[in-house]
C-alpha cells in the first residue's frame, strides 16, 4: 500500500465516520420530536427511550451508510480537486481510476461487511426496537383481520388465532377443529376459546373461557369452561414468535427458512422474496455512490462543492426511491424478485461507469 492509498483511505474513513454520525444524529433528533410524546402519554422511562433509540441506531446506519459513504467520496475528491493535488497526481502519471482504488475497496469492504450487518445484526435490533414500539408507541400492530395465524398441527387437526402477543405468551380468539379420520371435509368437534396461554413449567397451552363443542349423528353437544388444558399441541410459543415476525426481524437464514415454509404451503412468496434478496444487494449501495461521487467530484465546477453535493444527494435519493419503486412491482409478481432486488444497482451502475468514461482520466 502507497503513501498515496493510505492518505486517501484515511481521510475518506474519518469523513464518513464523521458524516456517519452527523446524519445519525439529525436522524434520531427529527425522530424524538415526533414520538417523544406518544413517550409521555405512555409514561415510558428515560431508559426505555433510551434503549429503543439503542436499538434503532443499526437500522439507522443501515439506511442512511451509503449517504455517509456519497458524502466522503464527494468532500474528500472535492477537496483534493480544490487544493490541485488531483492534479498534481495527473501530472505524475497517476489517473483517475489508480484514485479510486482506495475509495473502491474500502466501499467493497462497507459492502461486504454489511450484508452481516444488514443480514444479522439489524434484525436482532429491530426485534427489540418492534417489541417497545408496539407497547409504548402502538406501531406495527397489526389488525386482527390481517393477524389471523393458521395451523395445522396433524392431517385432522387445524388451529386458527387472531393474535399472539409473544412478550406474555398469550393467544387471543383461538379456534382448534378436528375432523374424521375417514373424512377430512367432516368437523367432528371444535373448541372456540377467549384466550390460549403457553405454560412453560408444563410445556403445554391452556384454554381459556371457551366452549367445547361435538358433532355426532346430526347431533351436537355443549360444554362450557373457564381453564382447560388444549391437549396436545405440536407447536410452543416461540413457534408462534416466528410466525408473525416481519421480514424486517428475521436474519437471513431464518427469513429463508420462513420462505420455504410458505412456498410449502401454496403461499405467494415474491413479496418475502424480495425482502431476501434485498438483504444482499442493498449493502452494495455504497459501491455505487462511490462510482458515481469520485467521477463526478473530481471536476471542478461553477459553483463549488455545495452544487456538487446537492447533485450528488440528488442521485443518490433517486437511487433509494428507484430502489422502492422497483419493489412494488416485485411484491406484486410483476417483476422477478432476484431481478427487482438488484435492478436497481444494475442501472446506476450502468449509469456510474458512462460518467466514469466521460470525465478526464
Amino acid at each position: 500500500m502507497s503513501l498515496l492509498d493510505r492518505y486517501v483511505i484515511r481521510q475518506f474513513i474519518i469523513t464518513a465516520f464523521f458524516s456517519l454520525v452527523a446524519v445519525m444524529v439529525i436522524f434520531v433528533v427529527i425522530d424524538a420530536m415526533e414520538n417523544l410524546d406518544d413517550f409521555i402519554d405512555r409514561q415510558a422511562t428515560t431508559t426505555i427511550i433510551l434503549q429503543y433509540y439503542l436499538y434503532f441506531m443499526p437500522e439507522i446506519i443501515k439506511l442512511i451508510s451509503p449517504v455517509a459513504i456519497l458524502l466522503s467520496s464527494l468532500f474528500v475528491t472535492a477537496r483534493m480537486s480544490t487544493q490541485n493535488e488531483l492534479t498534481a497526481m495527473k501530472s505524475s502519471g497517476i489517473s483517475l481510476y489508480r484514485v479510486m482504488v482506495p475509495y473502491t475497496v474500502v466501499a467493497l469492504l462497507v459492502s461486504v461487511g454489511s450484508v452481516y450487518f444488514n443480514g444479522w445484526i439489524v434484525p436482532s435490533a429491530n426485534k427489540k426496537k418492534l417489541t417497545i414500539e408496539r407497547v409504548y408507541l402502538n406501531k406495527n400492530v397489526v389488525m386482527s383481520s390481517r393477524a389471523n395465524l393458521y395451523i395445522q398441527d396433524t392431517p385432522r387437526r387445524i388451529l386458527s388465532i387472531g393474535f399472539f402477543d409473544d412478550s406474555r405468551g398469550v393467544a387471543s380468539r383461538v379456534s382448534i377443529q378436528e375432523f374424521s379420520d375417514t373424512n377430512l371435509t367432516v368437523v367432528q368437534g371444535r373448541v372456540d376459546a377467549a384466550s390460549m396461554k403457553w405454560d412453560s413449567t408444563a410445556r403445554a397451552w391452556v384454554l381459556s373461557n371457551g366452549i367445547r363443542r361435538w358433532f355426532s349423528n346430526g347431533r351436537e353437544s355443549l360444554e362450557f369452561f373457564e381453564a382447560q388444558s388444549a391437549g396436545r399441541l405440536h407447536f410452543n410459543a416461540e413457534d408462534l414468535r416466528k410466525k408473525q415476525e416481519k421480514p424486517d426481524e428475521m436474519d437471513y437464514y431464518s427469513l429463508q427458512q420462513f420462505i420455504e415454509n410458505q412456498q410449502r404451503a401454496g403461499q405467494d412468496v415474491s413479496r418475502w422474496l424480495v425482502d431476501f434478496y434485498s438483504k444482499v444487494s442493498f449493502p452494495f449501495a455504497s459501491m455505487i455512490v462511490v462510482l458515481f461521487g469520485v467521477p463526478f467530484s473530481s471536476v471542478k465546477r461553477r459553483g463549488g462543492v455545495g452544487v456538487q453535493l446537492g447533485i450528488s444527494l440528488l442521485i443518490c435519493f433517486i437511487y433509494l426511491i428507484f430502489m422502492k419503486v422497483s419493489q412494488v412491482f416485485g411484491y406484486n409478481g410483476d417483476v422477478h424478485p432476484l431481478l427487482t432486488a438488484w435492478m436497481a444497482n444494475i442501472i446506476f451502475t450502468v449509469g456510474a461507469v458512462f460518467l466514469l468514461l466521460r470525465v478526464r482520466k
